[in-house]
């Protein structure tokens, strides 16, 4: 199995060999010798391509400040960000802890002719000191302009004129299939070319054990072999002009690599540049494409593509906003989008403050939701002032396993729950639908099947009209973030 998926996994370049070798074969004399003129041609082209953008290349050469971190001292389950240091600690874990100083590798492009390069955060990331080889040999003291650890971009200066720039090619309009050339300083052997294809678009969830991460960005996946030293180096396409940024890799020789596409990394570039900084909005929700809920979709009719909104966080700006939990965005405004990654570019692009139109499907129509974007806050967050509500006695709702009340002011006050509106889970069966769910004590439960219930008798309503075999769609609130559940029974 392993021989056929070498043969599969470098089937193009063995068939121009191939081509090569049948057309100066003796059999084959007689015939115009076309296929070896082409096999000439292509390789000419990636020895031109070589030749072109090295010189646009640099390696770079870090040393870190001292830490002690390794790979679990460290965590964060902060919303819409990935965890502080992430990129450089993922990196790492290929060599353990974290030694007292450290002398790390990699690669950059240089974007500007007057000494701007395009890197990794994680490259350059508590760098004490960088320096700067060119292709000439020349090298450089560098000073960080600017990072953005959530995208792992940064920009870094050397003081130099009329420098070969890198040119960079719309990645939106980059094919599967296409040729893919990395250039870099894999294990510090630097100026090391390696080819393959563009094995996918927009891949994100791909960091085993981060698939809920937020990530800003999704991902283009190639083939051309890249390895540690190769972060922040250039994939190119076949006229030398840059489709990607190699970052990362998924296991060492695997064949699998990762870039992020060059559009985004010049829209976070130049602003650092600008800036120093790169300004991100959100929206305080977490997202999930509607086409990987199958059990949603059986509840929800008359729509196919979008992306469902399956949490909304307490003090985001979505909490401000008429959105639900479970409303699925069609578009923003008027631009379709499909996938959680769409979603986030379009808002990406906006200014704080700038008020976006969200096209929401909800309850069989379609409405519009204005809210405001705002900048990405740091991860604590307060919780809202408690809300007094009449008392009531609970009900016990076995079908699904809680028993639920009415929200009082005094289990608000004993669940720490925030000002919203209504049932209260006071307890869990275990082993019970709710429980396989993830439901607890102290949930609010805000609607059953898009429809609000804030009393004992309107739950159990809802409830005994049910069909838990196509699955109940339950809105709540837990801790300070809403989200929605759909209990299933048969699972």
């Amino acid at each position: 199995m392993q021989s056929r998926m070498k043969l599969l996994r470098f089937s193009p370049p063995c068939l121009v060999l191939a081509w090569a070798l049948a057309a100066t074969s003796p059999a084959l004399a007689k015939e115009p010798n076309t296929n070896l003129e082409l096999a000439r041609q292509l390789n000419q082209a990636f020895v031109e391509v070589a030749e072109k953008t090295s010189p646009t290349v640099v390696v770079i050469n870090v040393i870190q400040k001292a830490s002690e971190q390794t790979m679990d001292e460290e965590s964060d389950d902060s919303f819409d960000s990935l965890p502080p240091g992430f990129w450089r600690r993922f990196h790492d874990q290929f060599k353990g802890r974290v030694p007292e100083k450290k002398i790390g590798q990699g690669s950059g492009v240089i974007l500007r002719e007057d000494g701007y390069i395009l890197t990794n955060s994680h490259v350059v990331e508590d760098a004490e000191k960088v320096e700067v080889r060119l292709k000439d040999g020349r090298v450089f003291q560098a000073t960080v302009r600017g990072v953005d650890p959530q995208s792992d971009v940064a920009v870094i200066k050397i003081e130099a004129k009329g420098l070969a720039a890198a040119v960079l090619a719309d990645s939106a309009k980059a094919r599967v299939g296409e040729f893919a050339i990395a250039i870099g300083a894999p294990f510090s052997l630097d100026y090391s070319v390696t080819f393959g294809h563009i094995s996918a678009k927009g891949r994100s969830n791909i960091i085993p054990g981060f698939e809920g991460a937020a990530m800003d960005q999704d991902f283009i996946q190639t083939d051309a072999l890249i390895n540690p030293g190769n972060s922040g180096g250039p994939l190119v396409n076949i006229n030398g002009e840059v489709i990607g940024i190699n970052t990362l890799i998924r296991g060492l020789h695997s064949g699998i690599g990762f870039a992020i596409p060059s559009n985004l990394a010049k829209e976070v570039a130049d602003q650092l540049i600008a800036d120093g900084r790169f300004t991100r909005l959100w929206l305080g929700i977490g997202i999930r494409a509607f086409r990987d809920e199958p059990d949603l979709r059986k509840l929800l009719k008359g729509i196919e593509d979008g992306v469902v909104v399956a949490s909304i966080l307490a003090d985001g700006p979505a909490a401000k906003s008429e959105l639900k939990t479970s409303d699925v965005i069609t578009a923003v405004d008027g631009h379709p989008v499909a996938t959680p990654q769409q979603l986030r570019s379009e808002i990406r692009g906006k200014k704080p403050g700038q008020p976006v139109t969200l096209s929401v499907f909800r309850k069989d129509k379609t409405i519009q939701v204005k809210l405001s974007p705002a900048e990405w806050p740091e991860p604590n967050l307060s919780i809202a002032k408690v809300k007094n509500t009449p008392s009531s006695s609970g009900t016990e709702a076995k079908s699904i396993g809680v028993t639920v009340q009415v929200l009082t002011s005094e289990l608000a006050g004993k669940f720490g729950v925030g000002d919203t509106e209504g049932v209260i889970i006071t307890s869990v069966e275990k082993n019970s639908l709710a429980a396989r769910n993830g439901l607890k004590p102290g949930d609010v439960i805000t609607s059953l099947d898009q429809q609000e219930v804030t009393t004992p008798k309107q739950f159990n309503e809802v409830l005994k009209k049910a069909d838990l075999k196509t699955g109940l769609l339950v809105n709540l609130i837990s801790g300070n973030t809403a989200r929605f559940e759909i209990l299933k029974s048969g699972e």
